[in-house]
């Protein structure tokens, strides 16, 4: 079933998890399905898909001890609902450029073997996110296949917002502020300027994307100015399993105290804290603000959570020298309301209030008539954006 337009598959590869999407191309970007398979390394590892034909829409269990061969499922998948040439492109989210790789583009061996060597950056995606391109490259050597670096958007930072506090030297092997989620801050900074938001060019605008992971980025003028997170995704605030911004010093403690080791000290900041590490019983902000009456340990999860966005959002307000713009947008901010409400309480001082009938109503726009700050809620769309990358990059549409 060859289509007459151009097709793009989109990768967006997680620790155990690969999101993917299928858009066609013409005269607008049309999304055909979307899906994921999760629990990769696990027996009940599933491929869900959903979209717009009937058969496009199951959930079966799938082989995917790891990586390459949830991948693997996925390509039979697309070969038995289109054919070999059913595809015209693949996009991937690459999380970690590096200071070579910013730019979007296509996928050399050069730059899979630099990518490689940069994989200390992010050992927790870098090594699956290679391991796909190189899948698709074996079964579909001609395919083009397109990287856009989630750390591109905040590439132009303020060199004061890059510099990290800690020896020269370092900087020299591209030890900096880098900041993520920018596939996601760009779809909104686009998003805001159709919306017709004229903060998205010419004022100051606070972006919160505000989910499993979760980050800050102030932009002023259409420009970024800083970011929440910082070398790694484990910075800023709080998030599921990520503890956020911690003291250094707590490293040399647990070494002594537990001899923990550095991959350990790693594994417990990424992995068993943020909301699970206070709750000590999900990191799923849903199943807190469930239990929040109940169990004291949930409430101060949500607690934390709110309590450090609120924080980062008056700092980014210092920075921009105040604000006309703020944007929620992720899992967590898209669906929210009640955290939305405690972010915002309290911040008055900044021109924020928030209506309590549009934001329990999740609305575009969930600012009070009087608030002298926008306050909106954007649901974001990374799929979509390595969709218009690859055309962009390839000429394609």
């Amino acid at each position: 079933m060859k289509s007459a337009n151009p097709r793009i598959l989109t990768i967006n590869g997680g620790s155990s998890s690969i999101k993917f999407a299928l858009f066609e191309a013409g005269d607008s970007l049309r999304q055909i399905l979307e899906g994921g398979i999760e629990r990769i390394g696990l027996p009940e590892a599933t491929l869900r898909v959903k979209g717009v034909e009937q058969a496009d829409n199951f959930s079966r269990l799938v082989k995917a001890p790891d990586h390459t061969a949830a991948v693997g499922a996925l390509m039979d998948w697309i070969e038995e609902r289109s054919g070999r040439d059913a595809l015209t492109a693949v996009g991937h989210r690459v999380v970690h450029g590096g200071p070579k790789y910013y730019k979007p583009q296509r996928i050399t061996a050069e730059m899979v073997e630099e990518l490689r060597r940069l994989s200390p950056f992010d050992p927790d995606h870098m090594p699956e996110e290679i391991l796909l391109t190189s899948a698709f490259h074996r079964r579909f050597p001609d395919l083009p296949q397109v990287a856009c670096f989630d750390t591109a958007f905040h590439h132009d930072l303020p060199r004061v917002a890059q510099l990290l506090p800690i020896p020269r030297r370092y900087e020299a092997q591209g030890v900096r502020r880098y900041g993520f989620h920018g596939l996601s801050y760009a779809f909104l900074m686009e998003e805001l300027a159709r919306l017709g938001d004229p903060a998205a060019t010419t004022g100051r605008v606070i972006l919160g994307h505000l989910g499993n992971g979760a980050s800050l980025v102030a932009v002023r003028d259409g420009k970024p100015l800083d970011t929440s997170m910082s070398f790694t995704p484990a910075a800023g605030v709080p998030m599921s399993t990520r503890s956020g911004d911690l003291d250094p010093g707590l490293v040399w403690y647990l070494a002594r105290t537990e001899k923990m080791s550095a991959k350990q000290f790693n594994e417990m900041v990424n992995f068993q804290s943020g909301l699970l590490g206070v709750s000590e019983t999900s990191s799923d902000m849903r199943d807190l603000l469930d239990r929040e009456t109940q169990d004291v340990r949930a409430a101060e999860a949500v607690a934390l959570f709110c309590y450090q966005v609120k924080k980062w959002i008056g700092a980014f307000a210092a920075a921009l020298g105040g604000l006309d713009t703020l944007v929620f947008a992720g899992g967590i901010g898209e669906n929210a309301p009640a955290v939305r409400a405690r972010i915002c309480d309290g911040l008055g001082f900044l021109g924020i209030g928030i209506d309590e009938k549009r934001n329990a109503a999740n609305e575009g726009v969930i600012s009070a008539a009087a608030s002298r700050v926008a306050v909106r809620v954007i649901r974001t769309d990374e799929e979509r954006m390595i969709a218009k990358t690859v055309c962009r990059v390839l000429g394609l549409g």
